[in-house]
C-alpha cells in the first residue's frame, strides 16, 4: 500500500535490507575480536556482552523492555510478576554496568509499572543521581484510569564526585508569557524580533519532547521508539565529542543515530535483524542530514515552535 505524501515513516527495499545486513556484526564476528566502535551488533545482549570490553563506554543509555506484554516485530516480551521482572533485570544489569568507565554515566528508561524495579536493581550497582520524568505528548485514553502520559529516566553514575555533566549544553529556549523588569530592564529574558524569550536551566521534568510520528523523518514502526530530541539531551549533557555511547537494547537505533549526529562514537546491540537494518538506514541518512527536531543552533526549543527555530540566530554566532 502506498504511503500518504506526508508520511515519512522509514521503509526498506529488499535491496536496502540486504545491503544493510552486510554492515551488521554478528555474535560470531565478535568472537574474532572485530572492533565494535561505530557498529550495530545483531545479537542477543547477554551473549554479546562478554565480547564487549569492560570500562569502554563514557555513556550508556538503556531502554529495556518494560514489564508489559509487547510484540517487537515478531519477538514477544511477556509481562511477569514484579519479582520475576527484577530477576530479569539482574540477569544483565551487572554485565552492562561493567562496560561503563569509572567517570561515566548511565541512563535507564522505564514507565510507571517498571520504574520501582528499575530503581531497585540500578541502585545495587550505581549511585542514582536523579530521576527525569518526561511528558509523552501522546497517550491512550482510559475510561477507568488516568491517561498514561509520562515516562521516567533514571540517571546514575559510578562515582558521584567524578562524572561529566555539562548543563550549558542542554538549556531550553522558552517563550516568556509574563515578562517582568528590574530597573526598567528585562529580568532573565530578552526581547527579540521573534518575541520575548528566556533561556533556562533544565529541570528533571521535561515537557518539550515530541514523540516520533508519521510525518517526522526519524519515525519507524518500532512500537516504543524514543525521540531523537530526548536522547540528544542525555548525550549532550553527559558526554563530550568523540566519547563512546553504548546501548545494549538498541531498538530502531535512536541512541546511535543521535550519537553520530552529535559527533560521538557509538555501539549498539539489538537482537531483531529488521530493527538493526532500520538503524543502519537511519545512520546512513544521518550522514546527509544531522538535524534533530526541536534542537537548532545549539538550542533546545519548546514544542510547536518550529517556525521560530528556523528564524532564530544564536547570539553566540
Amino acid at each position: 500500500m502506498a504511503k500518504a505524501p506526508r508520511n515519512r515513516t522509514l521503509t526498506l527495499t529488499e535491496k536496502e535490507r540486504a545491503d544493510y545486513k552486510t554492515r551488521l556484526l554478528s555474535e560470531s564476528d565478535l568472537s574474532f575480536g572485530i572492533d565494535t566502535i561505530n557498529k550495530v551488533i545483531n545479537a542477543d545482549t547477554k551473549k554479546a556482552l562478554p565480547f564487549i570490553p569492560d570500562l569502554f563506554a563514557d555513556l550508556i543509555i538503556i531502554d529495556p523492555p518494560y514489564n508489559l506484554t509487547k510484540d517487537f516485530h515478531g519477538t514477544t516480551f511477556s509481562a511477569r510478576t514484579e519479582q520475576a521482572y527484577i530477576d530479569y533485570l539482574r540477569g544483565w544489569m551487572p554485565d552492562v554496568v561493567a562496560k561503563l568507565k569509572p567517570t561515566g554515566s548511565l541512563y535507564l528508561c522505564g514507565d510507571w509499572r517498571s520504574t520501582s524495579a528499575l530503581q531497585q536493581v540500578l541502585s545495587e550497582h550505581l549511585h542514582i543521581i536523579n530521576r527525569i520524568t518526561w511528558q509523552r505528548e501522546k497517550g491512550r485514553g482510559a475510561a477507568n484510569n488516568w491517561k498514561n502520559g509520562m515516562e521516567d529516566i533514571w540517571f546514575a553514575v559510578k562515582d558521584p564526585k567524578h562524572y561529566y555533566f555539562n548543563v550549558e549544553n542542554v538549556k531550553l529556549r522558552r517563550k516568556v508569557i509574563a515578562p517582568y523588569k528590574t530597573d526598567n530592564q528585562p529580568k532573565d529574558w530578552e526581547d527579540t524580533p521573534l518575541g520575548k524569550f528566556r533561556t533556562t536551566y533544565p529541570s528533571n521534568f521535561w515537557d518539550d519532547i515530541s514523540i516520533p510520528f508519521w510525518s517526522m523523518p526519524e519515525n519507524t514502526e518500532h512500537p516504543t521508539q524514543k525521540p531523537e530530541k530526548l536522547y540528544a539531551k542525555l548525550i549532550l549533557a553527559s558526554s563530550k565529542e568523540n566519547d563512546i555511547i553504548f546501548d545494549p537494547f538498541l531498538g530502531s537505533g535512536t541512541s546511535c543515530v543521535v550519537a553520530k549526529k552529535l559527533k560521538r562514537r557509538y555501539c549498539g546491540i539489538e537482537i531483531n535483524t529488521e530493527y538493526c537494518c532500520w538503524a543502519e538506514k537511519r545512520l546512513f541518512l544521518a550522514e546527509k542530514d544531522a538535524d534533530i527536531q526541536g534542537y537548532t543552533d545549539g538550542t533546545f526549543w519548546e514544542r510547536n515552535t518550529s517556525n521560530l527555530q528556523m528564524k532564530y540566530q544564536s547570539p553566540k554566532k
